[in-house]
């Protein structure tokens, strides 16, 4: 065989590029560092300490005391569906809210795990109402679970979750969240809230590559798990298995993400030395800020007043601006990445995200001055 002389070029380098989309976000170059300190094996004795460490700190991250606790080797929908399809056995009514692309997802989810699902629907940019949820676990007292989407990326809108969990707390219907884009940016209070399970993704706040999803699974939630009398509708996913790995026991189940974990390890220990409180205060700061400075320039915020995103903000702009064109510049003139809209907001919207370490004063000048600089040009 010859051969092969038409290879790419060697190492190839990412551009330089400003991530301020919907994820990834801006990666600390000590979280790269550590993904690039080599390997080990992923049943090392080194290498499980190192996962010990990261179930203690998302623990730290997620507020709570679960032992249930770990990183799904997946990205945040790999998250999303694990919580799913571990809880649902065939014939399950859930109760979803859809206002936005990832309820909808997340309704889809469950569909295709068996569930009969039940969908509390509200026009996009607008919140799930405690009141809506109230009135379906009444019709639906069988329900296994409620699930709500924490932090909307398609709409920016943020769910409230406080007074669901302390309802649903005294019935047997648990609450799923997902909190993909809202884990470190916004409170979040997995105990003191009553959440059963909730799902993150690493891309977001947390500021690390995408490629895993950190996930606790409350004292209820395990409980339903034991009680299940069908096999989990994922190999893969079945936390049955997987927990034999992330526990004492160490049992192989697949090979884990080793240079993915020890970045989420650094990771979570840049959030641990900013401080959770000072984290959501900065993402609110510069969020708050962001969306002033777009009243100014004519932007209307698509979330609902009140219940809007710091570090994810969806808006449209005039009418006489050309979303498309004007996003595409800005990537190819500039180096900046924005969103633009999913769903019912595509060709109309931009997303823009200010997470983790994108959340600062200078990227939103540095934005704000270049679309300027478009507009006018």
């Amino acid at each position: 065989m010859s051969p092969v002389t038409d290879l790419p070029p060697p190492e190839r380098q990412p551009p330089d590029r400003l991530l301020l989309g919907p994820g990834p976000s801006p990666v600390h170059p000590r979280v790269l560092a550590a993904q690039a300190r080599g390997l080990t094996g992923h049943l090392d004795p080194w290498f499980a300490e190192a996962v010990d460490e990261v179930a203690a700190m998302l623990r730290v991250v997620l507020r709570t005391a679960n032992p249930l606790t770990f990183a799904v080797s997946g990205t945040g929908s790999a998250g999303v569906e694990t919580a799913v399809v571990n809880l649902v056995e065939p014939g399950d009514t859930v109760i979803v809210g859809v206002n936005g692309v990832f309820g909808g997802r997340l309704a889809d989810m469950a569909r295709r795990a068996g569930a009969q699902v039940v969908t509390l629907e509200q026009p996009w940019g607008r919140v799930i109402p405690p009141e809506q949820v109230e009135q379906a676990v009444r019709e639906h007292p069988e329900a296994r679970f409620v699930a709500l989407v924490h932090a909307e990326t398609s709409t920016g809108a943020h769910q409230p979750l406080r007074d669901v969990g302390e309802l649903l707390a005294a019935t047997d219907t648990l609450l799923v969240v997902d909190s993909v884009t809202g884990l470190a940016g916004v409170p979040l209070e997995t105990d003191a809230w009553h959440l059963d399970v909730v799902v993150s993704g690493t891309q977001k706040c947390l500021s690390v590559p995408p490629g895993l999803a950190p996930i606790t699974f409350g004292p209820r939630a395990e409980a339903v798990l034991a009680a299940r009398t069908t096999p989990v509708a994922s190999w893969y996913l079945d936390v049955s298995a997987v927990r034999r790995y992330w526990g004492a026991e160490r049992a192989y189940h697949h090979t884990a993400p080793i240079s993915a974990l020890l970045g989420l390890h650094e990771g979570l220990r840049l959030v641990l030395e900013e401080g959770l409180e000072s984290r959501w205060a900065r993402h609110a700061e510069v969020g708050r800020l962001f969306q002033e400075h777009l009243g100014d320039r004519d932007a209307v915020l698509l979330a609902e007043d009140g219940h809007r995103l710091p570090q994810l903000t969806a808006f449209a702009w005039p009418e006489h601006v050309d979303e498309g064109a004007l996003r595409r510049r800005l990537l190819t003139e500039h180096g900046i990445e924005v969103g633009g809209g999913l769903g019912a907001f595509a060709g109309q919207a931009w997303r823009v995200g200010l997470m983790g370490e994108g959340a600062t004063h200078a990227n939103v000048d540095r934005l704000l001055d270049a679309v300027d600089e478009l507009l006018e040009g």
